[in-house]
């Protein structure tokens, strides 16, 4: 029997970028809600979880024929996702949404600026340091110095994903980006199990906990990966860059509307510094290449 396809009409990619940002982020401010209840391990293991059903149910992974070596890849591919994902709400427990998502993201910023020899990466490495400067925990502080440092550790993963991401793409050129990402996340999914079990976290589930991290599975996990692959068909690497830059910005706008957190303005002039930084980096990377 033919299988049925469906023709919808998408919007512009840049639009589902946006939209995948929004959806991610959307999502971390639903998980932090149960984090306090389940603890941040058990609401990251609800996250990809059942964020690996989703997408297992959308594209199965078709991933015989491959290496040893090759299998190792996806599974620290799969680790990295895992412990990025697992200091990340680690850091949401303790520190406001926005703030952690910008101290993350100087894994991606740091990563765009080492594989580049250009003078004008000084300037973005100097705003991104002025930012990080101005949300050190010092005395005075109101920022919780452990939330800071996992989300600095959130940031070191998530640089490594983004390398690992790249010779993962060319290993698996031929399986389907849906797929691959379901077979990541169960490796995630089964490296973050006895850990939540450990925590004790699986005991106080209950029905409407799985409810909201099937929501937070859908919302930052099936929506963005989904979005974010069609986009990446026809945007280009730079766009799709700075597109990515504008997250801490909606983080801190949906921690204020969801989660009502305030920042001083202190904090909003670090997330606006680290925010330029990342823009710029991504902005120029691709240009200069293709002088």
């Amino acid at each position: 029997m033919p299988k049925l396809k469906l023709n919808l009409a998408l919007p512009p990619p840049n639009i589902l970028v946006l939209v995948s940002i929004a959806s991610t982020q959307l999502g971390s401010a639903f998980a932090k809600t149960i984090i306090q209840e389940i603890g941040s391990t058990t609401t990251v293991l609800l996250r990809v979880g059942l964020g690996a059903i989703a997408l297992l149910l959308l594209q199965r992974p078709q991933l015989k024929g491959y290496t040893r070596a090759n299998y190792l890849l996806m599974i620290l591919f799969g680790l990295s996702m895992a412990a990025m994902n697992l200091s990340f709400y680690g850091a949401i427990e303790r520190i406001p949404l926005g703030i952690a998502v910008t101290l993350e993201f100087i894994g991606p910023l740091g990563v765009a600026c080492a594989n580049s020899r250009r003078i004008l990466d000084l300037l973005w490495i100097f705003f991104a340091g002025v930012g990080i400067f101005l949300l050190a925990p010092v005395q005075g502080s109101s920022l919780d110095p452990l939330g800071v440092a996992l989300a600095f550790s959130a940031a070191f993963f998530w640089g490594a994903y983004i390398l690992l991401s790249a010779k993962i793409g060319k290993v698996f050129a031929d399986v389907n980006g849906l797929g691959l990402m379901s077979a990541v996340l169960m490796v995630g999914t089964l490296a973050l199990l006895p850990l939540s079990i450990l925590s004790g976290g699986l005991t106080r589930l209950e029905p409407k906990f799985l409810a909201i991290g099937m929501v937070v599975a859908i919302l930052s996990s099936a929506i963005p990966y989904t979005f974010e692959l069609e986009a990446l068909k026809k945007l280009p690497i730079r766009v799709f860059g700075v597109l990515m830059s504008l997250e801490p910005a909606i983080a801190t706008f949906l921690g204020f509307i969801i989660l009502r957190e305030k920042l001083e303005l202190r904090a909003l002039v670090a997330i606006t510094l680290v925010s330029f930084a990342s823009v710029g980096a991504s902005a120029f990377e691709k240009r200069s290449r293709l002088k």
